[in-house]
């Protein structure tokens, strides 16, 4: 029964995702009549890439691409892909394999890599395309100025801290298996209440306003820098890797063989700095995300 009701409930959530995102239409100019569907999570670097992604394809190739932004979490974006929603969308190698495929966490990227690439072909019929070139992780988030006055660069060192100290968190991160649990399990994490649940955009705006002391962030926030808060050294490397991979439908991959060129172009472009500075001209300096992409392709040489 349990397992019924959790399947209800993410198809209704994905029937009413694509509802709405159908209704707002689009980062491209290609309305909903593309060939190709490309979709994204719900957050500004998925805004990024979704729309690299369908920049590229069109100037690439003689293919048109409906993009579907801030369609929802990682089994909201999976599910879409493996029912045909969606033709493709950017996930990341940890997550892949934690939440998707729940293997237990581990620290090769090699190695959760090709599990996933494996798994993925032969349990759902998709291709895991080559990486970006950056690895957004999971990231421990402190201010500046409490790093400087407790003297503190690790997890472990702020674990001493923790009781003192109130904590942040996404709900996506508190379920996951590569998530709070076990964090706090490993790093013997007590704060002084149990961490507060918030979107992801509102933690930020927590720990600048000292609601929260400590959040979960990602390593290429845009909002790191601009608020001036430390990335806590994940010393006993809890996180596993967190390579950002193109998946696509093979079925796609077929019907529109030029797609492969195309997207070879995308291996290893961009850097896990670069990821953070695109980060921040959206949430820092409000740009406009098809603008942004835009100049970073020229910059690539790609437009």
């Amino acid at each position: 029964m349990k397992k019924f009701f959790a399947f209800f409930v993410v198809s209704l959530c994905l029937v009413l995702a694509m509802a709405s995102c159908t209704i707002g239409g689009s980062n491209t100019d290609s309305g909903s009549g593309g060939d190709i569907t490309i979709g994204a999570k719900a957050f500004t670097e998925q805004d990024i890439l979704g729309e690299l992604l369908a920049q590229h394809i069109e100037a690439t190739t003689n293919l048109k691409v409906n993009l579907i932004p801030r369609l929802g979490g990682t089994i909201i974006c999976h599910t879409a892909l493996i029912q045909g929603k969606i033709d493709a969308y950017i996930e990341y190698t940890g997550t892949s394999y934690n939440a998707i495929l729940k293997e237990d966490v581990i620290n090769d990227p090699q190695e959760v890599y090709n599990k996933v690439k494996t798994v993925y072909d032969e349990r759902f019929n998709l291709e895991v395309m080559e990486p970006l070139g950056f690895e957004n992780t999971y990231a421990m988030l402190i201010r500046k100025e409490d790093a400087k006055k407790y003297n503190i660069r690790t997890l472990s060192e702020a674990s001493k801290q923790a009781p003192k100290w109130r904590a942040g968190v996404g709900y996506e991160f508190m379920e996951r298996k590569d998530g709070y649990p076990g964090l706090a399990k490993t790093y013997d994490l007590n704060f002084k209440k149990s961490p507060r649940q918030m979107e992801k955009g509102l933690l930020f705006r927590a720990i600048k306003q000292n609601m929260v002391d400590m959040i979960a962030g990602y390593s290429t926030d845009g909002q790191i820098a601009r608020l001036d808060l430390v990335i806590l050294e994940d010393d006993k490397k809890y996180f596993p890797p967190y390579e950002a991979m193109p998946v696509f439908r093979k079925e796609t991959l077929k019907k529109y063989p030029q797609l492969r060129e195309s997207l070879a172009k995308l291996n290893g472009l961009i850097d896990a700095k670069e990821m953070q500075e695109l980060n921040y001209q959206i949430d820092g300096e409000l740009r406009k995300v098809k603008t942004v992409v835009e100049e970073f392709r020229k910059k690539k040489g790609l437009a």
